[in-house]
């Protein structure tokens, strides 16, 4: 099911007072997940970057599919809908885990080559 929080386009509404306002729109849901509108630019990328310390300039440099305005865009519905952005985020994380851990159970002689690997390349 996809919603959309963004449509791409910029939206004019009418305030009760009768002013215009002009608003765009930079995110949506898809596939479970958030994501820059029109983009395939997840919001978790994004917001793991500034939560790293990352300013949105560097943001769009490492994201140049992006504008910077995306970018602020993407932030700003980040810091409005922060409580449900991080419960989902969180949620993903778990997610990373248990398919991490079905893999190495899968296939545990595959991640002890790899462990092996690992050590003799940090050992010389």
């Amino acid at each position: 099911m996809e919603q959309a929080f963004a449509s791409g386009d910029a939206l004019m509404r009418t305030s009760p007072t009768g002013e215009q306002d002009v608003s765009q729109e930079y995110v949506e849901t898809r596939d479970g997940g958030y994501y820059v509108t029109g983009s395939r630019v997840s919001l978790d990328s994004i917001v793991y970057a500034f939560l790293g310390g990352q300013t949105a300039e560097a943001i769009g440099q490492a994201f140049p599919v992006l504008t910077l305005e995306q970018v602020y865009g993407a932030l700003t519905f980040y810091l409005a809908h922060r409580e449900t952005v991080d419960e989902h985020l969180a949620a993903r994380r778990g997610d990373i885990e248990e398919r991490r851990q079905a893999a190495r159970a899968a296939d545990p002689m595959f991640y002890q080559k790899m462990a092996a690997a690992r050590r003799t390349l940090i050992a010389s």
